[in-house]
């Protein structure tokens, strides 16, 4: 099952027509059979009769077609987790499969399998050989790349162990629970409803003000030169009330009034570009500049973070003299599906995936997020520089990251970070309101230089890149390219060099 989860999520996103996708689906199919078959064969027990080689081919052949429709849908998940960096795509996807695994690895042995639970031995394994693909991951990156054929052959010798177990424990299995109960099309309805929940549940609640951190409600310090612009995440709201110190105001998404106060927004007016947003964000800072005659420091979070970033990549006169970034997507736009209007394009079947789910979810919710959204569709266009340059110094301006340890899940490992980092055990968006954070973060506005790194965080950001989509590669997508030209720092090996825009 692992197996079909990692060969469905290279499809998905080096496919750039319904022609590749589907003749690829086909060939994927038929070589996982004819391989599972091979290694069921050779791991039969001698003890129970083995049926013929051509029964096990067709029976796998069988199994990897509908594991590969099972597992498509995870799959997509996996490829938007890496558009958009967020975790609980990635968890969404991850989840289900566990919960498949050990069925379909039964039905790999017979088809008659598809009933009654597997043994707790199976589902052992099962959990195993997840550990060791988990592990097996983080040692590529933790060795020396001259290291990574061993590592590699190693992983491969005890992934052929597990399975010669596996095998082993449907077969000889001598007692099966729930005998009769077609369980395997229960488990399946059950593991694609867990990313639709998850996903139904993240959709917003209407409420009046979704973004209060204590820098909103508290007079600043009197050590703190700046005038504070705060920037809320995706799907948050404003009801217009004014923060409590009169240099502290938040960002609207929906602009400014006559009187050049910041409008109320609701949840949907977050869904615009990051260009328009970045338009918007520009007026506002002029706005506050000339009225406190402060320079500015941003406070943003989620896509506020990506809102800033944008606007001081074309802006790089502005007031701005800090920013602080919480809960920043990291690299975000590592792969990419076109708009639904193409006919080609480079993950063309995740993107109608996504939208099919996405539709289930959001019946009723008109102000639910879409995977075309603008904000989206900013972030996939704008991939390059969203992929390497959020974590960046910015010339001119004082700059710090307050990761969640969720982050370490949201973004592979590699990435040299070259700003001042607080790490905070906590998920996407729950730094702010945290004491600590706070403290540090009114530290950093009154001239302190902070940098709070936590040593669990690269082991676990490399433990989970096993499960991350692949990256599609900058030069290969013509909606792109042009930001590809030589000299730019879009490779893994250069970050954060000097950008223009193109």
């Amino acid at each position: 099952m692992p197996a079909a989860y990692h060969d469905m999520r290279w499809l998905l996103v080096y496919h750039d027509s319904w022609w590749l996708f589907w003749s690829g689906l086909l060939v994927l199919i038929a070589l996982r059979g004819v391989l599972c078959a091979a290694i069921v064969s050779l791991a039969w027990p001698a003890r129970a009769p083995r049926p013929p080689y051509r029964t096990l081919v067709l029976r796998n052949v069988g199994v990897a077609a509908i594991g590969a429709v099972l597992v498509l849908p995870f799959a997509a998940y996996a490829v938007g987790a890496s558009a958009v960096s967020l975790s609980w795509f990635l968890f969404a996807a991850l989840i289900p499969m566990l919960l498949l695994a050990p069925f379909l690895q039964r039905m790999s042995v017979g088809l008659s399998l598809w009933r009654g639970l597997p043994s707790a031995e199976m589902v052992g394994w099962a959990l195993l050989n997840f550990v060791v693909i988990t592990v097996a991951g983080g040692l590529v990156w933790s060795t020396p790349e001259a290291w990574t054929p061993l590592v590699t052959a190693v992983t491969g010798a005890v992934n052929g162990l597990l399975w010669n177990r596996t095998v082993r424990a449907a077969v000889l299995q001598t007692r099966t629970r729930w005998r009769r109960v077609p369980v395997v099309p229960v488990v399946a309805v059950l593991a694609l409803a867990v990313p639709l929940t998850v996903q139904a549940l993240s959709q917003p609640r209407e409420q009046a003000n979704t973004f209060t951190p204590p820098i909103f409600n508290q007079p600043l310090p009197p050590q703190v030169p700046y005038a504070v612009l705060l920037l809320a995440g995706h799907n948050s709201a404003y009801d217009g009330r004014p923060a409590a110190d009169p240099n502290v105001e938040r960002f609207s998404y929906l602009g400014l009034d006559s009187g050049g106060r910041p409008l109320p927004y609701r949840s949907e007016a977050t869904h615009r570009s990051l260009e328009s947003s970045s338009r918007l964000l520009a007026a506002q800072v002029e706005a506050v500049h000339r009225r406190t005659g402060r320079p500015i420091a941003l406070v943003a979070q989620s896509e506020g973070v990506m809102v800033a970033r944008t606007y001081l990549r074309d802006r790089p006169g502005s007031p701005v003299r800090a920013l602080a970034m919480f809960s920043p997507l990291v690299r975000a736009g590592r792969t990419y599906y076109p708009p639904p209007d193409a006919r080609s394009g480079w993950g063309l079947a995740p993107g109608w995936l996504l939208r099919l789910m996405f539709q289930v979810t959001d019946i009723g919710n008109r102000t639910a997020s879409t995977p075309d959204e603008p904000f989206v569709r900013s972030l996939l266009e704008g991939a390059p520089f969203y992929r390497y340059q959020t974590l960046c110094p910015v010339p001119g301006v004082r700059v710090i990251a307050f990761l969640p340890t969720v982050t370490a899940g949201e973004a592979p490992p590699g990435q040299p970070i070259r700003i001042p980092v607080v790490e905070v055990p906590t998920f996407h968006g729950g730094v702010i309101g945290k004491p600590a954070a706070d403290a540090d973060l009114i530290d950093f506005l009154a001239g302190a230089d902070i940098n709070r790194r936590q040593p669990e965080f690269g082991l676990l950001q490399r433990l989970g890149d096993a499960w991350h989509a692949p990256a599609l590669a900058v030069r290969v997508n013509p909606v792109w390219r042009p930001a590809a030209a030589p000299g730019r720092p879009f490779t893994p090996t250069r970050f954060c060099g000097p950008v223009s825009r193109t």
